[in-house]
């Protein structure tokens, strides 16, 4: 059996980890390593405490039936990711209508599989270029530079809550000309 601080890989200079090809001792220890940079990345995609402590909980609820705990340490942060990305499709096609989702792979999970070309981004550009501009201007910013929502509000030099509102209303606009355009 693996302790839980050998399942976390050594502690080098600088606070970095090594991760191991050990495994978890059990799901406990998979979610106290794994909790936080999960609700970081849930919260640096929907800008928001409520939604992104759901979705985390969401994340850890799909993987616990499929995952092996005896997975190695790689094996379930790889998982977990695929598993956020799942999790997150759903959320935004729940509140958009299609599924928008940018969860960036690590260099080493590149597989050279043959990539699919989608005209996605063209039909993105024509829609934000059809909103006024403060829409585009935090949908922008939310999703395509992904700031957070207080980043976004700095940069439009409006309040938290106005660049929250903004960018409901700009989701809303952009959902309904979407379907429009169908």
């Amino acid at each position: 059996m693996v302790s839980h601080n050998e399942a976390r890989g050594s502690r080098r200079e600088g606070g970095l980890r090594s991760v191991t090809d050990a495994a978890y001792p059990d799901w406990d220890a998979v979610y106290r390593d794994n909790v936080t940079w999960v609700y970081r990345l849930m919260y640096g995609k929907v800008g928001n405490q409520p939604d992104a402590e759901d979705l985390t909980a969401d994340v850890f609820m799909t993987a616990l039936k499929p995952l092996r705990v005896s997975a190695t340490v790689p094996e379930v942060r790889k998982y977990l990711k695929m598993t956020a990305r799942t999790v997150l499709a759903s959320y935004w096609r729940d509140r958009m209508g299609r599924e928008i989702t940018a969860i960036e792979e690590d260099p080493a999970d590149e597989s050279g599989e043959e990539v699919f070309v989608s005209d996605a981004p063209d039909r993105v550009r024509r829609l934000l270029a059809k909103l006024p501009d403060n829409y585009r201007r935090i949908l922008e910013l939310r999703f395509l530079q992904a700031f957070s929502v207080r980043e976004a509000a700095t940069q439009m030099g409006v309040s938290v809550a106005n660049a929250k509102v903004l960018q409901h209303r700009a989701l809303q606009t952009a959902a309904r000309m979407n379907q429009e355009a169908m």
